[in-house]
């Protein structure tokens, strides 16, 4: 937690901004909009976390948030006895994509930066195939207060935070960190890696089906509803702190992480700046968070090193890694 402070401060300061710009923001409404208009990318980002700290990637997420709306406008189509059996069919093709993601990438050992990407445009072009670019139907009202509703978004958007924190300080968070920092050590001390990853996929696949369901609330039917959410969700996790090898950083991070990207444009917007530096942002963003990773890294390794080469009766000179014995 200590690598994450800097994100809240820049969280902080940008939260201020936007209240100096906007003094509406300062007003309690003012602020929960926010949060639900943040809502659906600060759970993605959660989802994500879990797949990036075992030491894997998911960009299918964005594709899969479209199929969500789309699929559910489809098969509702306006009708309100339809919204539950969907809002269940919904969570169960999010479980099923990431379901195929893990299998795909443990068991048949595809990289999962290629099984993700296939699963993309998997996604997309069934989507395209379906609709001919034109979504059909209409959400139902109770589908879709979910994501109009502020308090709905903000009770939906703390569960999930509280669920991914509980998780993770469970022993299932412990063996996707060891699972991420080092697969055959973790395999070794019997952790079930397979089993470990699989659960990381479906977590993110859960995730987006519920971000899916907020969105098509808050942003109505669109065939590109979820367009460049996988990016952005990335982009969140590495603002967070946490490393894209896997095996190291916060799910409290990465959620602040997306909230900052949220605080981020909404500051671009509010002075004009166009929207299309968005994508330019996260471009910058993610090139600079692997640059700093690397440079860390083997600061770190020599840092080790010295410490393990220096004799007993030697005094040390610096303070090596706690968990490094002399």
């Amino acid at each position: 937690m200590k690598r994450a402070l800097p994100i809240f401060a820049v969280l902080a300061v940008l939260l201020a901004a936007i209240a100096l710009a906007n003094p509406f923001f300062l007003e309690p409404a003012g602020f929960l909009a926010f949060v639900k208009r943040a809502a659906p990318l600060v759970i993605l980002a959660a989802g994500q976390y879990f797949v990036i700290v075992s030491g894997e990637f998911d960009l299918s997420v964005g594709s899969l948030v479209t199929v969500e709306v789309v699929v559910a406008a489809r098969l509702i189509d306006g009708n309100e006895a339809a919204t539950w059996p969907v809002l269940a069919l919904v969570v169960g093709i999010g479980l099923l994509v990431g379901l195929v993601n893990g299998a795909v990438t443990t068991l048949l050992r595809v990289p999962s930066f290629i099984t993700t990407l296939g699963m993309m445009l998997v996604l997309s072009g069934a989507v395209f195939l379906w609709t001919g670019g034109a979504p059909r139907g209409a959400l139902s009202q109770a589908f879709r207060v979910f994501g109009r509703d502020t308090l709905w978004s903000v009770l939906i958007l703390a569960a999930v935070g509280a669920a991914a924190v509980l998780l993770m300080r469970a022993d299932v968070g412990r063996t996707l960190i060891a699972t991420g920092d080092n697969a055959r050590t973790a395999a070794l001390s019997g952790v079930r890696v397979t089993r470990v990853k699989i659960f990381a996929f479906v977590v993110s696949g859960l995730a987006a089906a519920v971000a899916g369901v907020l969105l098509g609330g808050f942003a109505g039917v669109s065939a590109q509803v979820g367009q460049g959410l996988e990016f952005s969700a990335i982009t969140a996790v590495v603002l967070g702190g946490v490393a894209l090898g896997g095996g190291r950083g916060s799910v409290v991070a990465a959620m602040a992480g997306a909230f900052t990207l949220e605080a981020l444009f909404t500051l671009l917007n509010l002075y004009g700046i166009s929207g299309a530096l968005e994508f330019t942002v996260q471009g910058v963003i993610i090139i600079a968070a692997v640059a700093a990773g690397a440079v860390r890294l083997p600061f770190s390794l020599t840092s080790r090193n010295t410490f393990r080469n220096t004799p007993r009766n030697t005094p040390r000179k610096f303070k090596g890694d706690a968990h490094v014995a002399s």
